[in-house]
């Protein structure tokens, strides 16, 4: 056991963590948190992060306290880091652990009052970020993005297993999502990730029309739009509806909770490497993992539907590539929708109650 892991194990601490953005990354912190819950429940958690994985979270009450960073841009940049030190006035962690690796996430870890600022070792802690922290976790090899976090959990003698997320609707939330399993009127759902913020892990509208055609004609499935509000988003729904023989059920939004119980709702979920992935994996929906451009291995969904990921990283059939950060621009190209439709019969065959 680690000295500061002998310290803290001793009555009521201050614990904070700093993880701003990102709703993958947000999923991925709630088993840390749920297992500190599980393990020390006498100490006082609190989450410095953005808002709209805030939004996300908070419904579910993982921890007992946040601080939401409001990031601005231009001369009102500096702000955010006056109001999180503002807002932990009067108070000083006794360990602050600083999931996020890079410049400004290291920044704000700097005005944040803590005894200990736990990090990254130098290799893993980017931009700079070691500077920030004081005390940091062994360096190791590459791993899953959420194992890494994990190893944040070991260096303070805290087993994660079993892993819980905690990520579930409200009750009123499961209303809405009675009124849209309703308007299937008993079909059941696939829904589709439309895209990403990044263009290099977007597969191709017409593929998805493809795909969404052969599953409502040959499977049965009402397909389903999931997404948030950006332009992108909107522009490749519409692309994707466009090319379809009928209209498909457009679910974008920029209610974040939605996606939670949608997920929930769906039968199995199509999605590129980007946030709405993992809250399918969280609430137990299989997802079908479209990865080209980034490494299934560390980004996929956690220890589950390893079988039906759709491998456009391997550049042949097969390949044991390591794993590993590194990115392959032209993988989503290598993805075809005969390769989708045969993961999704498969989600339908293994994991969904009555099968295909």
């Amino acid at each position: 056991m680690t000295e500061l892991a002998e310290r803290l194990a001793r009555g009521r601490r201050e614990v904070g963590v700093l993880m701003l953005t990102a709703i993958g990354d947000a999923v991925h912190v709630l088993p840390v948190l749920s297992a500190m819950r599980r393990a020390r429940p006498e100490w006082r958690l609190t989450w410095i992060i953005q808002s709209v994985p805030h939004r996300l979270v908070a419904p579910n009450d993982p921890a007992d306290d946040y601080v939401v960073f409001a990031r601005r841009r231009g001369p009102a940049a500096w702000r955010p880091y006056a109001e999180a030190r503002a807002a932990t006035r009067g108070r000083r962690f006794d360990v602050l652990l600083c999931l996020q690796v890079y410049f400004k996430a290291g920044l704000l870890a700097a005005v944040l009052p803590a005894d200990v600022k736990l990090g990254f070792d130098r290799r893993r802690a980017r931009d700079a970020n070691w500077l920030f922290t004081d005390e940091r976790i062994p360096a190791r090899p590459p791993a899953h993005v959420q194992d890494q976090y994990f190893e944040f959990l070991e260096y303070l003698g805290i087993d994660p297993r079993p892993v819980v997320w905690g990520l579930a609707p409200t009750p009123p939330e499961r209303e809405e999502q009675r009124a849209f399993l309703e308007r299937l009127e008993g079909r059941r759902a696939c829904g589709v990730v439309v895209a990403t913020s990044r263009p290099e892990k977007n597969w191709a509208p017409e593929r998805y029309a493809r795909l969404l055609d052969s599953v409502r004609g040959d499977l049965g499935l009402a397909p389903v739009l999931m997404g948030g509000p950006s332009s992108v988003e909107r522009a490749a729904a519409e692309k994707i509806a466009s090319a379809m023989t009928a209209p498909p059920v457009d679910m974008l939004g920029d209610d974040v909770r939605r996606l939670v119980w949608l997920a929930q709702a769906c039968d199995v979920v199509v999605s590129p490497d980007t946030g709405p992935l993992h809250v399918a994996r969280a609430v137990g929906t299989p997802v079908v993992g479209l990865f080209g451009f980034t490494n299934p291995l560390r980004y996929g969904p956690y220890r589950a539907f390893e079988d039906l990921v759709v491998d456009g990283y391997a550049i042949a059939p097969g390949e044991a590539y390591p794993l590993s950060a590194r990115h392959r621009p032209d993988g989503m190209a290598r993805i075809t929708v005969d390769a989708v439709l045969a993961s999704v019969e498969r989600a339908l065959a293994r994991y969904a109650p009555g099968g295909p």
